[in-house]
């Protein structure tokens, strides 16, 4: 305790901490924070899932399995749903942050609607041909690689399409990058609560039943 008191007695060894000069960058830099944590507990529940969870399930005797699933995948997937909502709403905070900006570079503040609205639409889109390859199918339509060969279409032509309506001499950087990325991120939430969750909600529903009665034998 000494030692470190007399360390911190030299003033280049101090800790120093302050804000940033304006509440515009403060807002940025904590948006950056939060996008950033929250993906990180979203994208690790999801490999925890994959990669973890679904092969030592299967190790398991179905008695237990059964026992322990709806406890583990209600905590779970509550910190999965909640992580993917916060990173993408942040998300999208930081993009209409960076619209507003080119905006105002191209002296037409009604860009940021139209942006904004194309970028919506052309992901929307994308995600109802996502949704398709996703729902059970016969014959190639079933097969994993027509699916996943499809999928990457998908997302390439929507990429390259928001590109092309977005793209412009006052565009950021900044803002083609979120353009993709965040179009990416809007796909992913609406699988997390619109297939996943869907999915998992019943599959806890129909095991909390047996789990309670294996817990009384």
């Amino acid at each position: 305790m000494i030692c470190y008191l007399w360390l911190l007695s030299f003033p280049d060894w101090q800790p120093h901490f302050s804000f940033l000069d304006t509440p515009h960058a403060n807002e940025m830099m904590a948006l950056r924070w939060l996008h950033l944590v929250f993906g990180i507990i979203w994208i690790g529940l999801l490999y925890f899932f994959n990669l973890v969870l679904t092969p030592a399930m299967k190790k398991y005797d179905p008695t237990l399995r059964i026992k322990i699933y709806p406890e583990l995948m209600s905590g779970a997937m509550g910190w999965f749903r909640s992580s993917a909502l916060v990173t993408v709403v942040v998300g999208l905070r930081y993009f209409s942050i960076h619209l507003s900006v080119d905006a105002r570079l191209a002296g037409d503040l009604s860009l940021i609607g139209k942006w904004f609205g194309w970028w919506l639409l052309v992901w929307l889109v994308a995600y109802v041909f996502i949704y398709a390859l996703q729902l059970p199918a016969k014959g190639i339509f079933d097969n994993v690689w027509f699916r996943v060969a499809g999928v990457s279409i998908v997302v390439i032509a929507a990429s390259w399409l928001v590109l092309a309506l977005n793209g412009g001499p006052n565009v950021s950087n900044a803002h083609l990058a979120i353009s993709v990325g965040g179009g990416l991120g809007l796909i992913m939430l609406l699988n997390t609560w619109g297939v996943v969750w869907r999915i998992q909600k019943r599959l806890i529903v129909w095991t909390k039943p047996s789990a309670s009665c294996a817990g009384t034998i």
